[in-house]
């Protein structure tokens, strides 16, 4: 069980749309195309060749989208059994302590996530080990720009990208940059989400960065319903 946590500025709300909507888009078309995929199959014999391939990048960008938003709506499992020993005090400094630890974290992903995918759109990687100090100088020797997927088709709609990455070189397959672009933008949104649940137990909205006890109040809210039952 999970509370969903309703933001109150402009940006949040932006985000909050952004990953249900999403969220939704990929269910929904994972189910699509799978549905399709087992209607050719057994009744005519043939199929989507791409269908795998797409589901399964589907089901990447769905985790990556769901690590975050698990985050927002206190999703992720946690252990609290210890600091609950402590007062309230002490449990929002340990709250935060590990608010800051998972900031860092989701900081070096976003790092590693953006050096990943930027040779494959033709970007600079960040110039430092762990903490970037700016962009390294592009070499052409880096450029991977012309990496496709396996199977999935280049849809026309999206040859607008040929002549501005791939110096005007038809793609036959989608490039590989675009199903990768979700490892930034995922790390991106779990950084953000961390700075949010941090916020949230420096100004006293919660204790820490977990739900304390929800089990246990399911349960009794359960227990309760069967009694009046």
């Amino acid at each position: 069980m999970s509370h969903h946590h309703s933001s109150q500025t402009a940006l949040g709300r932006a985000v909050n749309e952004f990953e249900e909507t999403a969220i939704a888009l990929i269910l929904g078309l994972m189910t699509l195309i799978t549905f399709i995929n087992v209607v050719l199959r057994y009744g005519f014999n043939t199929g989507l060749i791409w269908g795998l391939e797409m589901t399964t990048f589907l089901f990447a960008w769905l985790v990556l989208f769901g690590m975050s938003y698990a985050v927002k709506v206190t999703a992720h499992l946690g252990v609290d059994a210890v600091i609950n020993l402590f007062d309230l005090r002490i449990r929002r400094v340990l709250g935060l302590i590990a608010g800051a630890l998972c900031i860092f974290y989701a900081f070096l992903l976003f790092k590693g996530a953006w050096d990943y995918w930027a040779n494959f759109a033709n970007l600079p990687q960040t110039d430092g080990r762990w903490f970037p100090l700016g962009f390294e100088e592009m070499k052409r020797t880096s450029y991977r720009s012309w990496y496709e997927v396996v199977d999935i088709p280049m849809p026309d709609w999206l040859r607008w990208i040929e002549p501005l990455i791939n110096e005007g070189e038809a793609y036959e397959k989608i490039p590989r940059f675009i199903p990768y672009a979700m490892l930034p933008i995922g790390a991106g949104l779990l950084l953000f989400r961390f700075v949010q649940a941090t916020w949230r137990v420096m100004t006293g909205e919660a204790d820490s960065l977990i739900a304390s006890h929800e089990a246990e109040d399911a349960v009794d809210d359960v227990r309760s319903l069967n009694a009046e039952d």
